[in-house]
């Protein structure tokens, strides 16, 4: 068996073509004024300034605005919060994205937190995990987000599947189990304290790598016919999961790249122009 490519790169851009359309008619709407996403970029970290101008790149290519802030690494707690205040005042900005990390002496969890829900387009702050996780109205974390879009897309079927969920960071693990749970699969959480892992996954029917590690999760970990999605990206284009060893075995997976990389910038776009309708609508 030669297993299905869970392919986010088509799909994406399948997608652009979509919000492309829905940011026209938002314009045609309000004026000629089209949703706008600000970006925030505390410091000078090259990775950050490289996600930060492709999600820069994809509003450009659906037709909407971004705004770059730049802050220096210098800047403190309080300058940060009265950056946000002044975007969550301002009625133009319709997703607000705080790209992490920040430099040590900020209070994160608090900066995250001060984002308006409703410009929470990448699913930071508690109140919108709380409500996610509640199945309420809010937007989901992007990644775990645009995953369960791609499962949608390619019908995978979740309820009462057993997900296996490695990894339970706050904006991919946890929000990543909840949502499964929300779709009625049965879900296990490991992590670094998890004893015995390798018997954990054999037993499942769809394996989220979310760990951070490159090629943590082996190949003879992944029963025959699961469903694997390797939310990793390491140097060299490796993920969380050993794919290579998986691709003959497994009913469907991921590839690293082209996977759950552009689905997360995707969805990102996606919640910017749906939170734009929402203000549009009143």
């Amino acid at each position: 068996m030669t297993a299905r490519v869970l392919d986010g790169k088509a799909l994406a851009a399948a997608a652009e073509g979509e919000l492309a359309t829905r940011v026209a008619a938002l314009a045609a709407r309000n004026g000629g004024r089209v949703p706008i996403l600000a970006t925030i970029l505390v410091g000078d970290d090259p990775a950050s300034a490289t996600y930060v101008r492709m999600k820069g790149n994809a509003c450009r290519r659906v037709g909407m605005d971004s705004r770059a802030i730049e802050m220096p690494a210098t800047t403190t707690t309080e300058e940060l919060l009265a950056c946000i205040d002044e975007l969550n005042a301002n009625p133009d900005v319709h997703g607000i994205l705080l790209q992490h990390p920040v430099p040590a002496q900020i209070d994160e969890r608090a900066c995250f937190d001060r984002i308006a829900l409703a410009k929470d387009v990448d699913g930071v702050t508690t109140a919108g995990y709380g409500r996610m996780a509640m199945d309420e109205p809010a937007w989901g974390s992007a990644t775990p987000a645009g995953i369960m879009r791609l499962l949608a897309h390619y019908e995978i079927p979740l309820a009462g599947r057993l997900a296996v969920v490695v990894g339970r960071s706050p904006i991919l693990g946890k929000p990543m189990a909840a949502m499964l749970l929300n779709a009625d699969a049965t879900v296990v959480v490991c992590h670094s304290k998890t004893r015995d892992l390798p018997t954990l996954v054999r037993q499942a029917d769809i394996v989220v790598g979310a760990v951070g590690k490159p090629a943590f999760i082996r190949g003879e970990w992944i029963k025959d016919g699961a469903v694997v999605v390797d939310a990793g990206y390491h140097p060299g284009g490796v993920g969380d999961v050993e794919l290579d060893a998986i691709v003959e075995r497994a009913s469907a997976y991921t590839p690293v790249p082209g996977g759950v990389g552009p689905m997360t910038i995707n969805t990102l776009i996606w919640q910017t122009v749906a939170a734009a309708e929402a203000a549009a609508a009143g």
